[in-house]
């Protein structure tokens, strides 16, 4: 068997309601005719809506067929272990021309207890953001569900949202339970669990061209909503050369931002793990010095095995990436 390498994938597209056309303009990726692009699927095992891989001798394979056949050789011996032949997450850029519905996602137990799967924990990295754009992130005081119920029904719901001015570069984590929106005048990148569950609460009062407006969830997603008040709902981190920096650790995914000037190994001789590179800046070369090189570019990934133990990152000039992971949970 042909020993695994970085792997690079086809874009897939999402028209949506909300969406706009920046994937196009800022990212020059080309998503032909769609009218209104709100999603790019730049890393997929979601069944139905696998990834393709674009290079190499495994060119035309979906992802969860790789896994199938590789295993831990691919994503990790506890990772295949927990999560099977589906590869466990997701990562996409979404562009909101308008609002996105005001929405919860359950997590595992509730969902389990559902029949799905698998709940959806997320993280967000703004790569562009219109002057005054902002995002839903939790309440902005503590409510209980009989005040959040009369709030719903006098379409109220946003006097008790947290509401947050972004600015390109910022990191918002969405445990499940965690109410959320996206507005609009913003693309970012959404590293999350493999899972499309998305239960809608509030939609704007939309309606398309028959009139009709989208489905709401509100008695699913009332058993999954977290009322807590958090004390910050952005991640704060310190931005360093050259270095990796850690941005969120969850037992769902372990993230971290590497801002490249200068070429760098990577060590993951001890990581029992897949690692992702997503580019959010720049262009970057990838090289495990075995294989082809593999440039990734803005809103492209690099699917580096977990049987992998050194990689090269050079970037073209300049390059940010965020790595993405799996650790266990006793390892977070």
């Amino acid at each position: 068997m042909n020993t695994l390498y970085p792997l690079k994938f086809e874009s897939q597209f999402r028209d949506k309601i909300w969406g706009g056309q920046k994937i196009k303009s800022i990212l020059n990726q080309d998503f032909g005719d769609l009218p209104n692009c709100g999603e790019l699927w730049a890393l997929s095992g979601y069944p139905g809506s696998e990834s393709v891989v674009t290079n190499g001798f495994l060119a035309g394979n979906e992802l969860n067929e790789l896994v199938e056949v590789y295993m831990d050789e691919l994503v990790g011996e506890k990772i295949h272990e927990m999560y099977g032949n589906v590869f466990p997450l997701l990562i996409k850029i979404l562009d909101a021309n308008d609002w996105l519905s005001i929405q919860v996602h359950p997590d595992d137990n509730l969902a389990h207890q559902r029949g799905l799967e698998r709940g959806k924990t997320e993280m967000w990295y703004i790569l562009q953001a219109d002057k005054e754009a902002k995002l839903i992130a939790g309440f902005n005081q503590k409510v209980n569900q009989q005040v959040y119920l009369q709030k719903i029904k006098e379409k109220q719901i946003t006097k008790i949202m947290n509401f947050e001015e972004v600015k390109v570069g910022e990191v918002y984590y969405m445990p499940a339970g965690r109410v959320h929106a996206l507005g609009p005048g913003i693309l970012l990148a959404e590293i999350q669990q493999t899972s499309d569950i998305t239960y809608r609460i509030y939609d704007w009062d939309r309606v398309d061209e028959s009139g009709k407006g989208r489905d709401l969830h509100l008695d699913e997603a009332m058993a999954a909503i977290d009322f807590e008040v958090a004390d910050s709902y952005k991640s704060h981190y310190t931005e360093k050369k050259n270095e990796t920096v850690s941005l969120i650790k969850s037992e769902y995914f372990t993230t971290n931002l590497i801002d490249l000037d200068v070429s760098i190994i990577k060590d993951f001789t001890e990581l029992d793990s897949f690692v992702i590179y997503l580019c959010v800046d720049g262009i970057c070369e990838l090289d495990d010095e075995i294989h082809d090189k593999v440039l990734v570019s803005v809103g492209e990934v690099v699917l580096v095995p977990a049987s992998t133990a050194l990689v090269h990152l050079n970037p073209l000039n300049s390059a940010k990436l965020i790595e993405v992971y799996i650790l266990p949970k006793e390892e977070n």
